[in-house]
C-alpha cells in the first residue's frame, strides 16, 4: 500500500466518475433509503426508498446493482492498468502487481471485517472486499494468459457451469428436524451450523431457497469462521465463480473501449445495446434460475452486468465523448479514493460525524417543522455530503491511496 502524489497516467474520466457514483451509494445509500421510507407519504419517495434497499431474496432493485457494478468496474480498469504495466515493464512485473494487490486487498478486507478483534470462529474470512480481491486476482490472471476467445469461453463456462451445479447436483436436506425426525419448518430456520441436520439422507437438487441450495450447503459444510447469514455467507465459496464471470464481463467492456476499430459514438451504442441484451437474457434465464444477489445466480450476473454496461456507456458518452464533465466532479473525487473512503466509513463512520451537527434537537426540529422522517433525510444527506468533502480534500491535495 502506498500514497501516490498523482495519478500515474492519463485516465478514463468516465470510469473514475462511474466508480465514484457507485461508491456514493455504498457510503450512504442505505441510510438514504431508510430516510426516504420514513417520509413515505409521497409515492415517489416510497418508490425511491424501495429501490435503495436490497431485495430480500429473489428479484432486483437498484441497490442490488451496487456491488456487481463495482466488480464490473474492476474488470474494466484492470485492462488499462495491466496493459500499461506489461507494455512498460513486462508480464512478470504485471504478475507481481496482481499478487501484491490481491494479497493487500484481502488483508484490508479482513481488517474491515473486524480483523482479530473477535475470537475464532467469530472471524469472517469472506466478505465484500474479499470477493473483490478474489475476482481481481483470477480475472487478472486469465487476462494475462488467455486470449480473447478463451476468456469468452471461460466467462460463459463459469455462468453455465454454476447454473448446472446449482440445478443438477444434489445435496443433503439439512433443515432442522424434531425428535421424531419431522421437519421443524418447510423453510430453513437454523440460526447456527450446529442446528443443521447434516445426517439427513433426503437429498435435494434445483432448489434456490434461502439457506437451502447447493451454494449455501457448501458454505455451511466447508466455509470456516463467521458466516454473515448464520449458516451461510452471501460472499461464500461457490458463488465466487459467477462473480469472477461478472469481472470478466467488465474486462470485455474494457477491451471494447480500448479498441480502435470503432469510433466513440459507436462504442456507446454497442455498450448500451449489449447491456440491454444482457438484461433481457438475464430476465429470460430467471424463469428457471431466479435472480438472487445473495447467491449470485447466473441470471443475476447477466442483469447486473447489462445495467453496468448501460451505465458505462452513458457515462462514457457524457463525460469522454461530449466532454460534459463539470457535473461529475464529486463522483471523480470519490472514484479516485474508493478504498480510503470505504475504510473511513467503517472505522470512523460519516454518519456518526454528521450526527454531531444534524442529530438530536436539529433532527427533531426538521421532523416536527416539516414532516416525520425529514430529519433522517437531512442526516443522510449530511453523511453523503461529508464523504464528498473528504474526497474533495484528498483529491485537491493529490493524495491517492493505492493498493
Amino acid at each position: 500500500m502506498s500514497t501516490a502524489q498523482s495519478p500515474a497516467a492519463p485516465r478514463l474520466t468516465s470510469l473514475d466518475a462511474l466508480r465514484g457514483f457507485d461508491m456514493m451509494w455504498i457510503l450512504g445509500g442505505d441510510s438514504l433509503a431508510y430516510a426516504l421510507n420514513k417520509t413515505g407519504s409521497i409515492g415517489i419517495t416510497r418508490l425511491i426508498g424501495e429501490q435503495l434497499e436490497h431485495v430480500e431474496w429473489a428479484g432486483f432493485h437498484f441497490y442490488d446493482l451496487i456491488f456487481p457494478l463495482f466488480v464490473f468496474i474492476v474488470g474494466v480498469s484492470l485492462v488499462f492498468s495491466l496493459d500499461r504495466i506489461i507494455e512498460q515493464h513486462g508480464r512478470t512485473e504485471a504478475l507481481k502487481r496482481i499478487f501484491k494487490r490481491s494479497i493487500l486487498l484481502f488483508a484490508v478486507a479482513l481488517f474491515y471485517s473486524g480483523g482479530f478483534s473477535a475470537f475464532w470462529p467469530d472471524i469472517r474470512l469472506l466478505g465484500v472486499l474479499n470477493r473483490i480481491a478474489l475476482c481481481y486476482f483470477f480475472a487478472s490472471l486469465i487476462y494475462c494468459y488467455v486470449p480473447l476467445r478463451g476468456m469468452l469461453a471461460i466467462g460463459a463456462g463459469l455462468l453455465i457451469g454454476y447454473w448446472a451445479l446449482m440445478s443438477f447436483v444434489s445435496f443433503p436436506d439439512t433443515r432442522p428436524v424434531n425428535a421424531a425426525g419431522e421437519l421443524v419448518s418447510e423453510r430453513m430456520t437454523a440460526t447456527n451450523v450446529a442446528q443443521l441436520n447434516f445426517s439427513s439422507t433426503n437429498r435435494l437438487r434445483g432448489v434456490f431457497e434461502p439457506g437451502l441450495n447447493l451454494a449455501n450447503y457448501i458454505d455451511s459444510k466447508y466455509l470456516p469462521g463467521k458466516k454473515w447469514d448464520k449458516t451461510w455467507d452471501p460472499e461464500g465459496i461457490l458463488s465466487t465463480l459467477p462473480a469472477i464471470a461478472n469481472c470478466l464481463l467488465g474486462v470485455f467492456a474494457g477491451l471494447f473501449l480500448q479498441s480502435s476499430r470503432f469510433d466513440d459514438r459507436k462504442k456507446v451504442a454497442w455498450l448500451i445495446g449489449i447491456g440491454a441484451v444482457g438484461v433481457i437474457a438475464g430476465l429470460a434465464w430467471s424463469v428457471q434460475f431466479p435472480i438472487v444477489k445473495k447467491i449470485w445466480t447466473s441470471s443475476f450476473v447477466l442483469v447486473a452486468a447489462g445495467y453496468s454496461a448501460i451505465l458505462l456507456g452513458g457515462f462514457y458518452y457524457l463525460i469522454d465523448v461530449l466532454k460534459f464533465q463539470a457535473w461529475c466532479q464529486p463522483f471523480v473525487w470519490i472514484g479516485m479514493n474508493p478504498i480510503t473512503l470505504y475504510l473511513a466509513e467503517n472505522i470512523v463512520g460519516f454518519r456518526k460525524v454528521a450526527s454531531r451537527v444534524l442529530g438530536g434537537d436539529v433532527k427533531a426540529f426538521f421532523d416536527s417543522a416539516l414532516t416525520p422522517g425529514f430529519g433522517d433525510l437531512m442526516l443522510s444527506l449530511g453523511e453523503i455530503g461529508l464523504a464528498i468533502v473528504v474526497a474533495w480534500w484528498l483529491y485537491g491535495r493529490k493524495i491517492f491511496l493505492r493498493l
